[in-house]
C-alpha cells in the first residue's frame, strides 16, 4: 500500500491548465483498481492519494505520468507502508 502526497511547487499557478487533464489521470487511477482515496492536503497545500495492488515501479510511472507532476504544478513523494491493523471495514487492504 503507498501513500502519495503532491504538494504544490512555485508552479502551483499553472494548476487551472491542467486540471482537466490530472482529474482524468486521477479517474484512470480509480478505474485501473489502483487508486482507494484522493484527497486535498490541507490548509491548501496539494493532494493525496492512497493506492494498492501495484508495484513502487508501476506506482512511480503512473504517478509521474500525472499532468500536474510532468508539468512541474506539484512535487511528488511515494510513501510505501505495510499495513498490519485495521478497522474491519478495510480489513481486505491487510490481506
Amino acid at each position: 500500500m503507498f501513500i502519495v502526497l503532491l504538494k504544490f511547487s512555485n508552479n502551483r499557478g499553472l494548476a487551472g491548465q491542467f486540471m482537466d487533464g490530472h482529474k482524468d489521470w486521477l479517474q484512470r487511477g480509480f478505474d485501473d483498481g489502483v487508486f482507494l482515496l484522493a484527497g486535498s492536503l490541507q490548509p491548501n497545500l496539494g493532494g493525496s492519494i492512497v493506492a494498492h495492488n501495484t508495484s513502487l515501479p508501476d506506482l512511480q510511472n503512473k504517478v509521474n505520468d500525472d499532468p500536474f507532476v510532468a508539468e512541474g504544478v506539484v512535487t511528488a513523494e511515494i510513501l510505501e507502508m505495510s499495513p498490519s491493523r485495521a478497522d474491519e471495514r478495510l480489513e481486505f487492504l491487510i490481506a
